[in-house]
């Protein structure tokens, strides 16, 4: 392990998390962020599976993103500052967006990462919604310049034809694709261009962009001053600022999300890799000027009670859990940003939520794999600390109890299920518990054991595959899957009256029990009602709830099509006891087989589960989905526009329909659509669906 100075304070740090669709080059650019500063030797490839943000068996095997990578770096600015940043690296497939929430959770900037060969995507568009309902400051970089097809401009007009926001560009290519060579610095009006090893040297700007940026330049600096009054007066009276008070003036509106900068570099040649560095340092606000927010003791719900948290060193210690991960040597390893106060190793910490109390064995910072050791950590730090027992990711933990908690994040519920099926008992005896350890890791899995199924849902086909692969890897069981059961029911139409009749006798005491039964349908959803009109005593009222439990059991061990029966009125009209043989057993049978010779003659139907669906999606995809979910025997409730120019369609639609429903709605939308499904009723399976068992 290696060891690190610890922090300076929350004025020079930096937490960035780098966002974007899949494949915009965000590990990369992180990559070449470390070999650039000098935190690692050389700058690895995400295609031979050596980079320092991707370093999971499960990430180099699909060449992407599937977990949260955290990597620590110092950067020295121009201005003689050094500053200390680490970065988010989160996972741009949709099925990992709840590390894009555990990222800007404690993120006090958000790099957005666009491609220049590819341009604004469905997870471009995605996450700056995300950042939207965060409140997280913003800065755009155009990465994978120097491929073929590259074109900074292109994706400056996508950008402002396609998102409604302040975008201020600060930079344009010198060259483009394979002949990329520099950067010109709109504020300076210098070129920055670059040799074979990534390092810039200033120079003047090329006679063949001459024009173009200093008119981008005008245009950039009457934005920047129309935002403070002194220079807006004197950029008026002829007296342009400088690029430092602009650079000042421009830090404080991408603080106030007033203004976008955007920038470009490529990785692979390092061309504006540092100039990135520099500006996300001078331009990024830091948590000193993002206080965090908690909330207050019996605050729920969107209208909870919060506060907030400054980022004070000589605060009283607050530490805020939002990354867990099981390190196969260490254990459980929990990753936290320092709200307020400073942590040292040796200190006590307690749950601010159960109470329970930890100590900290010994702190550092996480560089992908490796642990960089440290003393002690400030408010804005991110670091890690290993074996905490009450660190469950979310948790906040605090020098003394403190009763407030960490605002929750988006909910992610399940849109994508499988069963379990372990191989062998060994497995199927650890598999409880290693599910558990796997939702301490990522709490957008859920788990139902309860049924007769193990069913792990999650967020789509390839969070679903890289859990199982985790199962075997870390924990060592071993499952196959398949698909889930839909739980159909069953339930009779029209009401009959028969009788449940034991008689047995064979020597000592026998059984004897009779009773006649009205057995109706209830209302959809009603579930089970039982009632006696028995007058006389002819069945003593001690044996009526036997009767009813073998009613009840009678439904649960399924009707003559194999399914639990719901929705069942059981009316005890009448029966006959015996003063010896009669007993609670005799009546608990009786009365099943009363139900079951009820279900025999009135003939059930099969009902499925029907799920109430919300999609949303643009509006040129609306008619597309509104067909297909006609075509999934949906019926439409209702569409409605939502303020970000997307559409809602509303629909109950069968649950046998949804099993892939995520996969086929990706692939109609190209990715722009999402959904949920929540449980809703049961209704009639029409003839010839199947329903086999």
């Amino acid at each position: 392990m290696a060891m690190t100075s610890s922090s300076t304070g929350p004025a020079t740090t930096r937490n960035v998390a780098l966002v974007g669709h899949s494949g915009s080059g965000k590990t990369t650019l992180a990559e070449a962020f470390l070999h650039r500063a000098g935190a690692i030797p050389r700058a690895g490839s995400v295609a031979e599976g050596t980079t320092v943000c991707d370093h999971e068996p499960e990430e180099v095997a699909r060449g992407i993103s599937v977990g949260l990578g955290v990597a620590h770096l110092d950067w020295r600015a121009p201005d003689g500052t050094t500053y200390q940043v680490t970065l988010l690296d989160t996972p741009g497939s949709p099925d990992f967006a709840g590390c894009v929430d555990s990222a800007l959770a404690v993120a006090d900037l958000a790099v957005v990462v666009v491609s220049a060969v590819d341009g604004v995507q469905a997870g471009t568009l995605e996450v700056w919604r995300r950042c939207d309902e965060a409140g997280i400051p913003r800065l755009v970089v155009v990465s994978q310049e120097d491929r073929a097809r590259a074109s900074f401009r292109t994706v400056l007009d996508a950008l402002r034809g396609t998102l409604d926001a302040p975008f201020v560009p600060l930079e344009l290519p010198l060259g483009e694709e394979q002949s990329l060579h520099g950067v010109a610095d709109v504020l300076t009006e210098r070129a920055r261009e670059y040799d074979g090893d990534g390092k810039g040297h200033e120079d003047d700007v090329p006679a063949d962009v001459r024009d173009e940026e200093h008119a981008l330049h005008d245009e950039v600096v009457e934005e920047i001053v129309t935002h403070d009054d002194d220079q807006l007066e004197a950029y008026l009276a002829g007296d342009e600022p400088g690029a430092a008070d602009l650079e000042r003036t421009l830090a404080h509106e991408v603080l106030t999300s007033e203004a976008v900068p955007v920038l470009l570099a490529s990785a692979v040649t390092g061309v504006g890799v540092d100039r990135v560095l520099d500006l996300v340092c001078e331009l990024g606000p830091s948590p000193a000027d993002r206080p965090a927010v908690v909330v207050l003791p019996d605050g729920s719900g969107a209208d909870a009670a919060t506060s907030e948290v400054v980022a004070d060193p000589a605060g009283d210690a607050l530490l805020h859990v939002f990354r867990t991960v099981v390190d196969p040597f260490v254990g459980q390893v929990s990753v936290f940003k320092v709200l307020s106060g400073t942590v040292a190793t040796g200190d006590r910490l307690v749950s601010t939520t159960t109470g329970a109390e930890d100590r900290v064995h010994a702190l550092f910072r996480l560089r992908g794999r490796e642990h960089v050791a440290v003393e002690r950590v400030v408010a804005g730090d991110v670091a890690a600390v290993a074996k905490l027992s009450a660190a469950a990711t979310g948790t906040l933990l605090a020098g003394r109890r403190t009763p407030v908690a960490a605002p929750d994040l988006p909910a992610r519920p399940p849109v994508y299920a499988l069963a379990l099926r372990p191989v062998s008992q060994s497995d199927d005896d650890k598999l409880s518990a290693a599910l558990a350890r796997l939702r301490v890791e990522d709490p957008t899995l859920h788990v139902d054991l309860n049924g007769s199924q193990a069913v792990l849902g999650g967020l789509g086909d390839t969070h679903l595959a890289v859990a199982v692969e985790r199962l075997e890897r870390s924990f060592g069981v071993r499952v196959t899957t398949e698909p889930v059961q839909v739980a159909y029911r069953e339930t009779i139409t029209r009401a009959v009256e028969v009788e449940g009749r034991v008689k047995k006798q064979s020597g000592g005491h026998g059984q004897f029990a009779v009773v006649q039964l009205r057995v109706s349908p209830l209302p959809r959803g009603e579930g089970f009602a039982f009632v006696s009109s028995v007058v006389g005593g002819s069945v003593p009222r001690q044996y009526l709830p036997a009767v009813e439990r073998g009613a009840r059991e009678a439904m649960e061990h399924c009707g003559p099509h194999g399914y639990p029966v719901v929705d069942l009125r059981v009316e005890v009209l009448d029966g006959k006891a015996h003063s010896v043989d009669s007993s609670d057993m005799a009546f608990r049978t009786a009365g099943g087989l009363g139900v079951r010779e009820a279900l025999a003659a009135a003939g059930t139907v099969v009902l499925e589960p029907v799920s109430a669906v919300s999609v949303t999606v643009p509006p040129d995809a609306q008619g597309d989905v509104m067909g297909d979910l006609s075509a999934r025997r949906g019926h439409i409730t209702a569409t409605d526009s939502l303020p970000d120019g997307r559409v809602r369609v509303d629909a109950l639609v069968p649950e046998a329909e949804l099993t892939r429903y995520v996969l086929d709605l990706r692939s109609l939308t190209g990715g722009r659509g999402s959904f949920t499904a929540v449980p809703d009723r049961y209704e009639v399976l029409p003839g010839g669906v199947g329903a086999s068992r």
